[in-house]
């Protein structure tokens, strides 16, 4: 599903003209971005757990030249899913099995 697709069914689910689906997604995604940039969490109960990781320094390897090169440490954005989440994910792979 892409973007365009999200704001379709949130427009419908949520009985709203896909205009202002559309502003709310954009104002969730900023959020998340400005709260991470932040440093802080963000946990939605049963769906899950945006937040900020460090990354250690560490070396890697050129594919092309097989170069052992210096990667700097970063700050990555992680999720974890909650456990309702989850469980529906596991229960739709279940069904899908069965068929």
């Amino acid at each position: 599903m892409n973007k365009g697709e999200l704001i379709d069914v949130l427009s419908d689910k949520a009985g709203t003209t896909k205009a202002d689906a559309a502003k709310l997604l954009d104002a969730f995604t900023a959020t998340v971005i400005e709260t991470l940039g932040k440093g802080d969490d963000i946990a939605l109960v049963g769906f899950g757990t945006f937040s900020v990781a460090e990354r250690a320094a560490r070396d890697g390897r050129n594919p092309q030249t097989g170069e052992t090169i210096k990667i700097k440490a970063s700050k990555v954005a992680k999720f974890k899913a909650g456990k309702a989440l989850s469980e529906a994910v596991n229960t739709k792979a279940k069904k899908k099995a069965k068929k």
